[in-house]
């Protein structure tokens, strides 16, 4: 029988869906979100990208940040090797319910699913979670892909991640802007896009790692649409 991902954990670690506002569309199409998300033909090539720049290395512990449906799980997997975890954070209990779908059906025994929002994070909370389910408190890396300009408070979201890590860690950052150059013409479709699936397309959150990194890489895919930035954020606290 196929391992089983380390289960789901309740409110402790983070606010669960806010009671009273509006239904997460997340929720609603969490298990079609994979094919309607225009995966394939646009965004896995930032994934590729943002994973490359950040270079986990084998054994190594990356949050994932606003995972969904566990799309970077299988670029993380090739890159941290069975001694590797990965921590899959989602404020959204339907697409984290996908994520742990995808793990089980791979045989991956080695992630930690995490349902928190980010912007009211009680990150001793989570590090003691993930601690209690075999994780280490502080990660050696993160990434963040088309998560941080869905977040209202991107740059609170921001702040309280950075709780979550070691000293000198990795960060990559993958996210959207209006492409620019031969593909201008396509940047009424790209804001359609986000406006649908609820991001800002004018948020550029990257601009945290070429504020706050050191070694910074700069990418680019799909006509400038997606913008990826890694580097090693330093003076972290101990």
């Amino acid at each position: 029988m196929a391992p089983r991902p380390r289960s789901l954990p309740s409110a402790e670690c983070g606010q669960l869906e806010r009671e009273g506002t509006v239904k997460d569309k997340y929720n609603i199409y969490a298990p079609v979100y994979d094919v309607l998300s225009g995966e394939r033909a646009v965004y896995r090539a930032g994934r590729i990208q943002g994973i490359d720049a950040l270079d986990p290395r084998p054994g190594d512990q990356i949050l994932d940040i606003g995972c969904g449906t566990g799309l970077n799980f299988p670029l993380l997997q090739d890159r941290i090797g069975p001694t590797g975890t990965i921590i899959g954070i989602d404020r959204s209990p339907g697409m984290l319910r996908q994520a742990q779908r995808r793990a089980r059906l791979h045989r991956w025994d080695n992630i930690i699913l995490v349902q928190a929002d980010l912007i009211s994070l009680d990150a001793s909370a989570v590090m003691e979670q993930v601690s209690g389910q075999g994780g280490t408190p502080a990660s050696d890396g993160i990434i963040a892909t088309y998560s941080l300009s869905l977040m209202p408070a991107w740059r609170t979201a921001w702040a309280n991640i950075q709780n979550l890590l070691g000293a000198d860690p990795r960060v990559s950052i993958v996210d959207m802007q209006e492409p620019y150059g031969s593909a201008r013409w396509l940047a009424p479709l790209a804001r359609f896009a986000c406006r649908i699936g609820g991001a800002d397309i004018f948020a550029h959150p990257w601009q945290f790692v070429e504020e706050d990194c050191v070694g910074v890489d700069s990418r680019s895919a799909r006509g400038g649409h997606l913008q990826i930035r890694a580097g090693t954020l330093q003076h972290r606290h101990e």
